[in-house]
């Protein structure tokens, strides 16, 4: 049995072209594009309020149903090989009984959520991300340098 499997996860982009994202340190939501998050020149991603890296910045939900994917993908392999074992074990003193196969856990689809962002530019890296607009009047982190810019157009 192999014991590598890959699962992939598809979010969804707003009626703009961002996703969602989500600081794991203060817990404030921004968005980018996902050109500009897999941007070889972009080497962190900082967090536009506080201005830390992240080791990631995957929503409740995407968290979530990679959990469900992954629990569904690993009871269907569990289950598979307890059917191959019932059919080694027809016959002989010992036998086995795979029994029904498990239910599935919903895997609830993602949602771009959050539209009470504004567009920023971030005109030293000339990008741009959404974010909340007070942090548009206060000034924020370049999300991809980590500059803090106080005038955001």
């Amino acid at each position: 049995m192999d014991n590598e499997f890959t699962i992939k996860i598809s979010i969804p982009t707003d009626d703009y072209g961002y996703i969602l994202l989500k600081c794991s340190h203060c817990g404030t939501f921004f968005k980018s594009t996902p050109d500009d998050i897999e941007d070889d020149r972009v080497l962190e991603i900082y967090c536009p309020s506080c201005g830390l890296i992240s080791d990631n910045y995957l929503t409740e939900e995407v968290v979530e149903l990679a959990m469900a994917m992954a629990q569904n993908k690993t009871m269907d392999l569990i289950y598979d090989e307890f059917k191959k074992m019932e059919k080694e074990f027809k016959k002989g003193p010992v036998t086995f009984k795979a029994g029904k196969r498990p239910n599935h856990e919903h895997e609830n689809p993602i949602r771009s959520g959050i539209e009470a962002l504004e567009t920023t530019i971030f005109p030293c890296c000339n990008r741009k991300a959404r974010v909340k607009p007070i942090l548009r009047i206060t000034g924020c982190y370049c999300p991809f340098c980590g500059v803090k810019n106080y005038e955001v157009e």
